[in-house]
């Protein structure tokens, strides 16, 4: 994948865009389709990422490590490594991420509502 460059034009009109609309600034943290996901199994508690793999089959580990990572970097996810061997790390959601929790849920009724209806 190609890096984006911090200057370009298209990063200048993100930030910008994210400035000025609450609902663009949060699409930048939690946007794409994995993030709101891990972020909703990480509502139930603390996690491992052999945990986090096993509540989200179908995503590719690169993609779990690469947005686990975006999360952190974005404030939502809290990475806590245990000193001991094997390593033991766990995955939680920081105040920041917990903030989010009724639009997860939001999100997850809704799902489960409109799953339910037949057009």
């Amino acid at each position: 994948m190609t890096a984006i460059k911090e200057n370009s034009t298209r990063n200048f009109n993100k930030q910008i865009s994210a400035a000025s609309c609450p609902v663009t600034y949060v699409m930048n943290k939690i946007g794409g389709h994995w993030k709101p996901i891990i972020l909703y199994h990480l509502s139930n508690g603390q996690k491992r990422y052999s945990e986090l793999k096993r509540a989200i089959p179908e995503i590719t580990e690169k993609m779990l490590i690469q947005h686990l990572k975006q999360l952190q970097e974005d404030n939502l996810v809290l990475r806590t490594a245990e000193p001991v061997v094997p390593p033991f790390v766990v995955y939680s959601l920081t105040r920041a991420g917990a903030k989010l929790q009724p639009v997860l849920d939001a999100m997850a009724i809704w799902g489960l509502d409109d799953m339910g209806q037949s057009e």
